[in-house]
């Protein structure tokens, strides 16, 4: 199986310090779709592992949450894509979970659910936090520039053997032509 693991927020659609609240808030990034699409006609598995604390904290509830993945969805079916599967940390920063990243819960989630292991995995990031979990899982981190990741970039400390890559299209660029 080829497994591939993505952020959502700032690697697929625009980040918004306000947080992605309603469907009509979400807006892809250029070129983020139609690499998705490319992923799944290449026959990858792929996986969303996002950190949603906006639930916890009020801001938007779980059908507004499935509302947003659902247009994004929709979206990405009309370019021929799909993802197999959108896993979600629910939780705060202070609710000591096990799946907000940096901790590997999500990702280790995904691992069981596809039954497979983890090692060598890409998993694409734009912050510290998305990288050191996919590290921890075992998967192969990398860091896109959009989103937070020139922030992430710049303060350093990225988990050895990161990737970096300009966006998402330009990684699954470089995943696609190492894989073939």
């Amino acid at each position: 199986m080829k497994l591939i693991i993505l952020d959502r927020d700032g690697v697929i659609n625009e980040d918004s310090d306000q947080y992605i609240k309603h469907p009509d808030e979400w807006h892809p990034l250029p070129g983020s779709l139609e690499a998705i699409a490319r992923l799944h006609q290449a026959g990858w598995t792929i996986a969303i592992a996002s950190n949603q604390s906006g639930l916890a904290r009020g801001l938007f509830d779980i059908t507004a949450l499935t509302d947003i993945h659902q247009k994004f969805r929709k979206a990405l079916a009309t370019l021929g894509g799909n993802v197999d599967a959108i896993f979600v940390c629910p939780h705060g920063p202070d609710d000591s979970c096990l799946c907000r990243k940096p901790l590997p819960g999500l990702f280790q989630d995904i691992g069981h659910r596809f039954d497979t292991a983890l090692e060598g995995v890409p998993a694409i990031g734009d912050s510290l936090r998305d990288l050191q979990a996919s590290a921890t899982a075992g998967c192969v981190p990398w860091l896109v520039q959009t989103g937070n990741g020139l922030k992430t970039a710049t303060k350093g400390g990225l988990p050895a053997g990161t990737r970096v890559a300009k966006d998402l299209a330009n990684a699954v660029d470089q995943i696609l032509s190492e894989t073939h």
